[in-house]
């Protein structure tokens, strides 16, 4: 089956079963390896894409979903490592192990356009269904505090009168 989508601004038609999940096509067939297999079951964040913008599972999403739609992966949430998120995991140094940490910032991601400005609490719900085994969860809160600050400032900045908006 033919599948039509876009990836991290990319258009792509890939002809894959429809139910093939749509971290295999990411992974194998458009060869971006940051999305990481987890458990295959959806419950522990490894594999997190945005869909639309919206956080996702992307081993339980079955790739026919996708037809018509933006697909983000972590290689494609900013250029050259200039998103707040990812400066601010590598300040707080975030990781230990580091394999589930593309699913925590993108889930992250998703969770700073609805609550700029997060709560301890907030984040905690949010992230609470991305694992962690070397459990840094205090150092992702950290840096997504850090994160939620400097997107915050650099949104006040783009506001003031006479900005430049170039």
């Amino acid at each position: 089956m033919s599948i039509e989508f876009e990836i991290n601004g990319q258009p792509v038609d890939i002809d894959v079963p429809a139910e093939t999940p749509l971290l295999w096509v990411i992974r194998d067939d458009i060869d971006l390896t940051g999305t990481k297999f987890g458990c295959g079951i959806g419950l522990c964040g490894a594999c997190t894409v945005h869909i639309d913008g919206r956080a996702t599972r992307s081993c339980i999403t079955p790739v026919s979903s996708v037809a018509g739609t933006k697909v983000t992966t972590i290689e494609g949430l900013a250029e050259n490592g200039e998103h707040p998120l990812l400066q601010a995991w590598v300040e707080a140094q975030t990781p230990q192990c580091g394999y589930c940490q593309p699913g925590q910032i993108m889930q992250a991601a998703a969770m700073l356009r609805d609550f700029p400005n997060p709560t301890d609490t907030q984040i905690d719900q949010v992230m609470s269904g991305n694992l962690c085994r070397c459990m840094a969860y205090v150092r992702i809160r950290e840096a997504i505090k850090l994160a939620a600050g400097r997107m915050q400032a650099q949104d006040n900045r783009e506001q003031e009168p006479g900005a430049d908006h170039a």
